[in-house]
């Protein structure tokens, strides 16, 4: 099973990852864990470095291409290889690069979505879209002692919150895979997500791959 989580900076993502690590630990569930691209691909790296920091590539064609060459890769050498050992977490996936190069490129988010799902072993089985308010999240990230990123500041990370729900529907109306939608912005939030991941986790996860 590939559940990937997806939200704003700050919602919530990696302590819910770090908490659904710890729990499926002590469930004997042999969960392992993944990042949102391959770095496979120099041309692909170099196209996909610029986007996070927010430069546009030469077009939206041209960052598509690079992203769905990453996304292929990272599907062929390290997703599909990590599944055959069991159940993976991915911190951010597939809906992410989509929204980010819709943000950049402003076009309808259907034209990522698209495209970067006919990558089928890069499909995640279940996707949770933490939902936290950007409020919250801005106010979290005034207590780190870096920086901001392109993504990170309050009207671009607005605009990426109402992507998400756009990729959400999207995602699901063309895979059929399901979108858990729920904030994490309390610790009760936090087990409510947790609860209903390690679910998922148990009802798919095989024997072989218990520790």
């Amino acid at each position: 099973m590939l559940l990937a989580l997806e939200g704003i900076a700050s919602a919530g993502k990696s302590t819910l990852r770090d908490r659904l690590l710890a729990d499926a630990h002590s469930a004997h569930i042999a969960l392992g864990h993944i990042g949102q691209f391959s770095w496979l691909s120099l041309k692909a790296t170099r196209t996909l470095i610029g986007l996070r920091a927010g430069h546009l590539a030469a077009t939206s064609d041209h960052a598509l291409a690079a992203a769905h060459r990453d996304l292929e890769l990272h599907a062929r050498h390290n997703l599909t290889p990590a599944l055959a050992k069991g159940p993976l977490v991915a911190d951010r996936l597939t809906l992410s690069t989509a929204c980010l190069l819709a943000l950049l490129h402003h076009r309808p988010i259907d034209d990522y979505v698209r495209p970067l799902a006919e990558v089928s072993a890069a499909q995640a089985d279940l996707t949770v879209l933490v939902t936290t308010g950007p409020d919250l999240c801005q106010a979290r990230l005034a207590r780190r002692p870096t920086a901001r990123r392109f993504a990170e500041e309050p009207a671009t990370a607005a605009r990426l919150a109402d992507l998400y729900e756009q990729a959400a529907i999207t995602w699901t109306a063309i895979t059929g895979l399901p979108v858990l939608r729920h904030p994490c912005s309390t610790e009760t939030d936090l087990d409510l997500l947790a609860a209903a991941c390690l679910e998922r986790l148990r009802q798919a996860d095989p024997p072989a791959a218990r520790i």
